[in-house]
């Protein structure tokens, strides 16, 4: 797609923490390996079809208890990169804490628009609440979380007015919201590289950033990213905790000390981590 804005180097070395890994392809591959190791061990229900689209699949992983919280994880990548089977082994110490977890799939920037994506992820989380049942999972105690572009979703899916959707629909059908290293403006990434599989125009960048919304819930809200992330990731942070700590949802944050955007993920996936206890403490 056409590019809308110039390169900000700044905000490119900002936004493009990949570039800041040593050997990010290596990364993948550990979390691929030791996510199919999980996806072996657990009782599970592997692409479950809940759009019409190729990826409009997500994975449904046990604990076994009854009643049990639903954590749903939406995957990073910028929306143009990434795969739910990468991140299965962020599930494993929720499922052994007794949590349920879905990791959601969805088609990528530039085959899908932005707008798409979100409309997808609310698509799915409703799949669940209606088959919650046949899946053996709890339709009443669902919690939405994700990393990077999926912090950006999460923050969408706390916006969003689900009567609006479906009437039959609770309006609280999500129950807590946890964003991990969100993305709650997207002006800036139009000037990155990023940004070119995109194709945000102004309006769409507008009608997709959190930041300028509000809550449509009052479900607790846990902001978190980890605390050794660029200059550009806490001030997005930063600004949204800003603009939606005075809305009915009760919001915290959490700087996980020490790790980067990639580090933040494993010490999610980590029981003894700061950020794994203090989300697994705040499922409903």
């Amino acid at each position: 797609m056409t590019r809308t804005k110039p390169i900000d180097p700044i905000l490119e070395k900002g936004y493009n923490v990949r570039l800041l890994v040593d050997d990010f392809d290596g990364l993948i591959n550990k979390w691929t390996k030791r996510s199919a190791a999980f996806r072996a061990t657990v009782d599970s229900s592997i692409d479950c079809q809940y759009g019409s689209g190729e990826k409009d699949k997500l994975d449904i992983f046990r604990c076994g208890q009854d009643n049990a919280p639903l954590f749903i994880f939406i995957h990073g990548g910028y929306w143009q990169r990434g795969d739910k089977s990468f991140y299965s082994f962020v599930a494993e110490s929720f499922v052994k804490s007794g949590i349920d977890v879905a990791l959601i799939g969805y088609q990528l920037c530039p085959d899908a628009s932005m707008t798409n994506i979100v409309e997808k992820i609310q698509e799915a989380i409703i799949w669940l609440w209606r088959n919650a049942d046949k899946h053996s999972i709890s339709k009443n105690r669902i919690n939405v979380s994700g990393h990077s572009a999926g912090g950006h979703i999460t923050g969408m899916i706390l916006a969003t007015d689900w009567q609006k959707i479906a009437n039959d629909l609770p309006q609280d059908i999500v129950k807590t919201g946890i964003p991990i290293s969100g993305l709650y403006q997207l002006d800036p990434i139009r000037e990155t590289t990023i940004g070119d599989a995109l194709g945000l125009d102004d309006n769409e960048s507008l009608e997709l950033s959190p930041h300028f919304f509000e809550p449509k819930t009052d479900a607790p809200i846990l902001v978190t990213l980890g605390g050794a992330e660029t200059p550009e990731f806490h001030w997005q942070t930063n600004q949204f905790v800003e603009k939606w700590k005075d809305h009915d949802a009760p919001l915290d944050y959490h700087a996980e000390p020490d790790v980067d955007h990639f580090g933040v993920v494993e010490r999610l996936a980590s029981k003894d981590s700061e950020i794994f206890i203090k989300v697994k403490d705040w499922l409903i």
